[in-house]
């Protein structure tokens, strides 16, 4: 059974507080594991959430702010001290290449993981596998940024009632599915179109143009919203979206589930983030809390 889902490892900005870890996130993706902008504290929260390090297939920092990647001593030793067996890929702005080396090796350890760096160099694909496309793209910071992007490829949706029309069944569907057609039936005779799926992750930016390339037609975007609108100049000084302006980006990109996080000590009610962002945008939001596991929307239907 494949699962995809976003286990919420902490949702703090700058500093984390009683109620919220430094950032972390791990988006489950059939068998892969993504683990984005691990904070301190990131090994301990995966273990409190349930999941393993043996779940993460790739760590993807955005940028090398302390709240976004000081969690990496940790998850990387203990990649090594829980053995995991396949190669866990690393991606980071590459102009943070020393940064990454530094925490890598922030103490001494048995290194027995297969750790494979490969810093983004630019906009567009970064990987790609049976999981889609892994795309990173630059965004506003003050230091060198990247928001990620997982698309997975179109597909068929295969109908039950046609493949028994056809006398199709067992392992002839595979071969279907492989070849495209089979003894004159074709595939798109026993099957509709399949739209495949889009995850965005966005973090520490101002609005640009690539925070609207990354989101578009997203089917969850998890994005940051340090500020509520009453601080949209603060936001824009320190490099930071509100939830007003994280919403519109939902709106503006038909954006299916939006999750807020990362958000400021400066405020202690929850609520103000997702009124804001509601009067905005008519979608599904979820505010982030510390290990929620959010499921990413079923399939839409239709191509």
């Amino acid at each position: 059974m494949t699962v995809r889902e976003l286990i919420v490892l902490g949702t703090a900005s700058q500093v984390p507080t009683r109620q919220r870890n430094h950032n972390g996130y791990l988006l489950r993706w059939d068998g892969e594991g993504f683990l984005f902008d691990p904070g301190d504290g990131s090994q301990r929260q995966l273990l409190r959430s349930g999941a393993a390090a043996s779940d993460i297939t790739r760590i993807c920092i955005t940028h090398f702010h302390g709240d976004h990647c000081l969690g990496v001593p940790g998850i990387i030793q203990r990649l090594s001290l829980d053995r995991v067996p396949h190669t866990v890929h690393a991606h980071y702005p590459r102009s943070g290449a020393h940064f990454f080396e530094r925490l890598r090796y922030a103490s001494a350890f048995y290194d027995a993981a297969d750790v494979k760096e490969v810093p983004v160099t630019g906009d567009g694909e970064v990987a790609n596998g049976k999981f889609g496309r892994l795309e990173a793209f630059e965004l506003d910071h003050g230091i060198d940024s990247v928001g990620y992007r997982l698309t997975e490829p179109d597909g068929h949706r295969m109908l039950p009632e046609k493949l028994r029309e056809h006398g199709i069944q067992g392992p002839q569907v595979r071969t279907l599915q492989a070849e495209g057609e089979l003894n004159g039936v074709k595939l798109e005779d026993v099957s509709e179109p399949r739209k495949g799926q889009r995850f965005a992750f966005v973090m520490d930016t101002r609005l640009c143009d690539n925070v609207f390339e990354l989101a578009d037609n997203a089917d969850m975007l998890v994005i940051e919203s340090t500020y509520l609108a009453r601080d949209t100049k603060l936001a824009g000084d320190h490099g930071h979206l509100t939830a007003q302006q994280a919403a519109r980006v939902a709106k503006d990109c038909r954006v299916r589930k939006l999750v807020l996080t990362h958000f400021s000590q400066r405020y202690d009610d929850p609520a103000e983030f997702l009124a804001e962002a509601a009067a905005e945008f008519d979608g599904e939001i979820v505010i982030a809390k510390d290990l929620d596991r959010v499921p990413v929307p079923k399939r839409a239907t239709g191509p």
